[in-house]
């Protein structure tokens, strides 16, 4: 098995191995690999921590020290070169099983192959643009996480939620038009998409996710904008139905994730134990206060903010979707200046729906978006140790990866690693961003300055050597 020319030797030997993972297939004698001469960025600080050592022991970070830090006699030795080394990158809201190009698409016209085949391109572009752990936000079950754990697709780790759930007419709805209620979907067969009406409803697909092999559960409480039937001042789910989502999160020692636009559904969704406000776009400084005391998150999509949003061509072809589109962006105007004068526990948000090459340069436009509204260091901590945080709260038992911290460079923490051509904190493009969305270039397979990836100890692209 190669990988383009960036699958190094230890990753192919763990690799054609029959499929163990690194910690299995080193269980006789301790690999380590040695990062030498680079500077860190810790996903924390503000500045780097100049001319150190990294000590890899199998999936772990062992040991941070000087550049007289030396590993065993048969260590793998990286000089760095003076560049940065960081944690992998952490995308938060992602959909990595749905390829569009709509939803009457996917629910008429596509099969459980077709889906298959995305998720696996999906998870191989999102290694290979530095990203070594990704959060689904709906549709993913737990098979992509399974392949890529045991090593028979390349891919970042994933934390999926299973089936959006959601009302009926709402943004978990993927129906055709003309579907009677309670009839069958595509979607709902395959437990990618399932419409709860009743709390009844809201117990038995919430644990149907859990069985399924979910980390945490995702609500769908607001609609969207190139949604079919859902206004995206939607207010879905009652009060009771969305306790009812927490509270079978809290059987699995979990927590669940709303897809919620208006200050009024993020508050009810607040109020009744959520812990993940998706898009948050009307997000405020009352919402930051409540979140703080709540313990809360938010993921946001900043090219929703994107002047030309509007240009997007399943915005402007679709008379619907454009009305929606130009009366959100009207009332989403302060998000912005908001969490920057109240900023809270923010995490990384692609969100999209899209074939793999669209999807490309939309993580790279993200990347540029979050440093271009805020600042590099805040954009690398929401990639990093934020994002860390957030998938850390599937807890002790739903957690699929709980033996190390992510998004941090810490000994003891997973050895997720980067190393970056340059200083992201004064040069964010070094990151792999562009400008430019959908009507950008292709973007390349890996950015040419993320020089090594490397993933539960295991280097799946090294162009040092």
């Amino acid at each position: 098995m190669k990988m383009r020319g960036f699958l190094s030797g230890a990753a192919l030997s763990v690799l054609m191995a029959g499929g163990a993972s690194f910690a299995q297939a080193q269980d006789e004698k301790a690999q380590q690999v040695l990062f030498t001469n680079v500077n860190i960025f810790d996903g924390f600080s503000d500045t780097l921590v100049m001319n150190q050592s990294v000590l890899v022991e199998n999936n772990l970070i062992k040991t941070i020290g000087g550049n007289d830090l030396t590993g065993s006699a048969d260590a793998v030795v990286i000089d760095g070169g003076g560049q940065t080394l960081m944690p992998g990158l952490i995308e938060g809201h992602a959909h990595l099983m749905l390829m569009g190009p709509s939803l009457p698409a996917m629910e008429a016209n596509t099969t459980w192959e077709d889906f298959a085949i995305h998720g696996v391109k999906m998870s191989e572009m999102y290694l290979m643009q530095g990203f070594t752990t990704v959060r689904d936000a709906g549709g993913a079950n737990a098979g992509l996480q399974r392949a890529i754990n045991n090593g028979t697709i390349l891919g970042p780790r994933v934390y999926p939620s299973g089936a959006f759930i959601g009302s009926r007419g709402g943004h978990a709805d993927f129906a055709n038009f003309t579907s009677p209620v309670g009839q069958s979907t595509n979607m709902g067969r395959l437990n990618m998409a399932q419409e709860a009406d009743s709390v009844a409803d809201i117990h038995k697909f919430g644990r149907n996710n859990f069985r399924m092999g979910a980390s945490q559960l995702k609500f769908m409480q607001s609609g969207g904008a190139v949604s079919a039937f859902d206004p995206w001042q939607l207010l879905a789910g009652s009060q009771e139905e969305i306790e009812a989502a927490v509270q079978v999160a809290n059987e699995y020692g979990s927590y669940v994730m709303a897809h919620s636009y208006r200050k009024e559904a993020i508050m009810t969704a607040l109020n009744a134990g959520v812990k993940s406000i998706e898009h948050g776009f009307m997000f405020d400084c009352e919402v930051a206060d409540l979140m703080k005391e709540k313990g809360a998150y938010i993921t946001t999509n900043l090219t929703a903010f994107d002047p030309g949003l509007l240009e997007i061509p399943a915005v402007k072809n679709v008379a619907a979707s454009l009305r929606k589109a130009t009366s959100a962006s009207a009332a989403f105007v302060n998000y912005i200046p908001n969490m920057k004068k109240c900023p809270v526990k923010r995490a990384f948000q692609t969100d999209c729906v899209g074939d793999v090459a669209s999807c490309n340069k939309q993580i790279a436009y993200e990347k540029y978006l979050n440093a271009d509204f805020f600042d590099p260091h805040t954009a690398l901590v929401t990639l990093t140790s934020t994002g860390g945080e957030l998938v850390a709260l599937s807890g002790d038992f739903m957690n699929p990866y709980p033996d190390g911290k992510l998004g941090v460079i810490q000994e003891g923490a997973y050895a997720d690693i980067l190393l970056i051509d340059g200083n992201p904190l004064e040069d964010f493009s070094v990151m792999g961003t562009s400008d430019k969305w959908f009507d950008g270039p292709l973007r390349p397979e890996s950015p040419e300055t993320i020089t090594v990836i490397m993933k539960d100890g295991v280097i799946y692209k090294n162009t040092l050597n």
